[in-house]
Parts: C-alpha cells; sequence; structure tokens
C-alpha cells in the first residue's frame, strides 16, 4: 500500500512557519503571522488542536467499535494521526527540557 503524502503535510496542524518569519511572529491557523502573538499563545493553539486529533480519534474508534463507523479507514487514519501528533509532541517536550538541562548546566 503506497503512502499517501499528504496525508502529513496537508492540515495546518503540521505547519510549523515560514522562513520569512520573525522570531515573535505566530502562524494563525490560516497561515497568516501575528507579529504580536506570543510564543505561549502558539503554544496552546497547536496544545489545542493536539487535544481536538486526540477527540477525534476517540470519535471514531467508538464508531468503529459500535460498529456505527461507515468508512473504516477513516478511523484508522484518524486514530494513526492523532498518534503521530502524539508522538510528535512527546518528542517536542523531552527535546525541550532537554535544552533547559543544558542551560541549567552551563558554567559561565
Amino acid at each position: 500500500m503506497p503512502i499517501d503524502p499528504t496525508l502529513f503535510t496537508g492540515g495546518p496542524e503540521w505547519s510549523v512557519g515560514g522562513v520569512g518569519q520573525g522570531v515573535g511572529d505566530a502562524v494563525t491557523s490560516d497561515g497568516a503571522t501575528g507579529a504580536g502573538s506570543s510564543f505561549g499563545a502558539m503554544l496552546g493553539e497547536q496544545l489545542g488542536q493536539l487535544e481536538k486529533l486526540q477527540n477525534d480519534a476517540a470519535g471514531a474508534s467508538r464508531s468503529l467499535a459500535d460498529g456505527t463507523a461507515s468508512d473504516p479507514a477513516t478511523a484508522v487514519l484518524a486514530v494513526e494521526r492523532a498518534q503521530l501528533a502524539m508522538q510528535l509532541a512527546s518528542q517536542l517536550r523531552t527535546k525541550g527540557v532537554e535544552a533547559i538541562q543544558e542551560l541549567l548546566h552551563t558554567q559561565v
């Protein structure tokens, strides 16, 4: 079964911004940058999207278990997308914690 490349790059939940953006610029859901947005606001928005993916996957798996799913492939796709998003968030968290620990261990 070939892998569809639009599966992972098609939605806004996978966009991380462009090269021409400033340090404080955040990408909104429509792709525009907001110069006044903070990193915390962007992080909160991304966590909200992660929660939405998790809820969609839970609903899809529930409908698949109930037998009410019209297309089992879309349910499996929703679960896989949520799993990949959670793995990405976990890896980003781990890398962030490692970076902070490295900064704290740096001697001046």
